[in-house]
């Protein structure tokens, strides 16, 4: 039974990533390239999520192999678990205002991409934190379920949802409950794989990013590993060269 229910969670996330792939193509390198222009113009790049949302938002930021110039809009409390008690994290996504409190404070600005991660898109926070960046001139790109929008209702005062306010929507495919498993004597579902699928949608968009500039003619400013020789001394350059993009750097 182990092994079968193993097997069966690897066979779901790879549906999933598979389906992602084939019918998320298109809007992948759409999410690339906005943030590719904002990169070649100048401009910064912001991702945000909160609860386990957040993760896939940080598995960008400070990155081995990654794009140096992702940096981490968070709003404090609502990152992780790390906050005592954790369902507090929760409440603070249904607490109007505050993602704007939190963007009108931020180095956020017009013409920088702003990736707003949240898989139900129904709370107020990643929708007003979507509708406020685009009010102040960014770009938005939404990673969410869409099958959120058709089997619940917004917990925003608008109605809408996050995918109602970007400039380019990433599907993530995931059923409402985010649960893939089920077996007998287990009285609910079980086996999250939102993770999985969206760290890979965000690593796939900025791998297009990545390719985008290097067609232009621009080298991108890319992270290596500090763990292998030489790793350190080059993330310190990259650093001071583009020190007034990068936000997680004094």
């Amino acid at each position: 039974m182990t092994d079968e229910l193993s097997e069966r969670y690897f066979d779901a996330a790879i549906g999933l990533l598979q389906r992602v792939r084939d019918e998320e193509s298109r809007n992948i390198a759409a999410a690339g390239s906005l943030i590719a222009d904002a990169v070649a113009e100048g401009g910064r790049i912001f991702v945000t999520g909160a609860g386990h949302s957040s993760l896939p938002a940080q598995d960008v930021v400070y990155r081995a192999g990654g794009l140096a110039l992702m940096n981490l809009l968070a709003v404090p409390g609502a990152v992780g678990v790390d906050v005592m008690p954790a369902t507090l994290g929760s409440a603070l996504e249904r607490v109007d205002g505050l993602a704007s409190a939190v963007l009108e404070t931020s180095p956020a600005r017009e013409g920088d991409v702003l990736v707003v991660i949240s898989l139900s898109g129904r709370n107020s926070l990643p929708v007003e934190m979507a509708m406020k960046a685009r009010a102040l001139g960014l770009k938005v790109i939404a990673v969410t379920s869409v099958e959120y929008t058709k089997e619940t209702t917004s917990r925003h005062s608008s109605g809408t949802f996050l995918k109602d306010h970007c400039d380019v929507a990433l599907d993530s495919k995931i059923a409402v409950g985010d649960a893939e498993l089920e077996v007998e004597g287990v009285p609910t579902r079980f086996a999250s794989a939102s993770t999985v699928v969206t760290s890979a949608i965000m690593q796939s968009v900025v791998a297009s990013a990545v390719a985008g500039l290097a067609e232009r003619g621009i080298t991108p400013p890319m992270l290596r590993s500090g763990n292998v020789d030489g790793g350190h001394d080059w993330n310190g350059r990259i650093m001071r060269e583009y020190g007034d993009r990068i936000f997680y750097h004094a």
